[in-house]
């Protein structure tokens, strides 16, 4: 089994830059996506042999996941079952009969961290929400989680230190999710590679440089990691600012 995660920061503009050529050369079982910004209605498009899931942001041009998948899942959630939270598309949760998968589009802290309070509240409500789907099966999660958890993840670390996506409270989120009996498929393969990045500021040719960071993951519970065959970060495929990222199990 392939699954694919990937923001691609506005799919109608994505679509415009080879979306459909990219999903189909990945060919994925499950092809999850971030930032579609995108309303129902706004975008005609659907894949042959996959049933697709959507949710939308309340707010027009904003945020907003997908997930198409060949297996039928056998329950389909949208958030956390919080009303704080579920207003902006974030969150989509499919049961298949021997995991759950969850994709995700983590709030960004933003500019001069304002958002970073309600950035912590998040964190630890979806890290309940994962422990509690991971006492039923396991749980694969993917998505922009908007921090790239060690200084190998990095470009820069020095300078971004206190930059959203890099400050120490989101950095310590992930080790207390991952504490939480989970694991960075890219990691348990790629323990201690560099320049591995999946997001790439549009600004300073930061892509040509590869002066990026690693913020798209795939988690899995522990007991999960049996499984896995490999994890990949595409970043040959263009098309948004994020490039895709996969792993393999079976």
């Amino acid at each position: 089994m392939k699954y694919i995660s990937w923001n691609v920061n506005g799919l109608r503009a994505c679509v415009g830059k080879n979306f459909n050529e990219a999903f189909n050369t990945l060919d994925a079982d499950a092809f999850c996506l971030q930032e579609t910004k995108m309303q129902d209605g706004q975008l005609d498009i659907a894949f042959e042999g996959y049933h697709a899931y959507w949710n939308y942001a309340e707010k027009k041009g904003y945020s907003g996941t997908a997930v198409f998948t060949r297996r039928e899942p056998l329950s389909v959630t949208y958030g956390m079952g919080i009303d704080e939270h579920d207003h902006e598309g974030r969150i989509i949760t499919l049961e298949f009969d021997d995991h759950y998968l969850v994709t995700v589009y983590t709030p960004n802290s933003q500019d001069e961290l304002r958002r970073l309070d309600y950035r912590m509240k998040w964190e630890d409500d979806f890290r309940m929400f994962l422990m509690r789907l991971d006492e039923k099966k396991p749980v694969v999660v993917c998505g922009d989680m908007n921090v790239a958890h060690e200084e190998i993840d990095i470009k820069n670390p020095k300078t971004n230190r206190r930059n959203a996506g890099f400050t120490d409270e989101e950095r310590e989120k992930m080790t207390t999710l991952l504490g939480s009996g989970f694991t960075d498929t890219f990691r348990h393969f790629f323990p201690t590679l560099e320049g591995a990045y999946s997001w790439w500021s549009y600004r300073f040719h930061a892509r040509e440089k590869n002066a990026g960071w690693r913020i798209d993951y795939f988690l899995v519970s522990n007991r999960f990691t049996e499984r896995l065959d490999s994890a990949a970060i595409h970043s040959e495929i263009m098309g948004s600012d994020h490039c895709p990222v996969e792993i393999v199990f079976h």
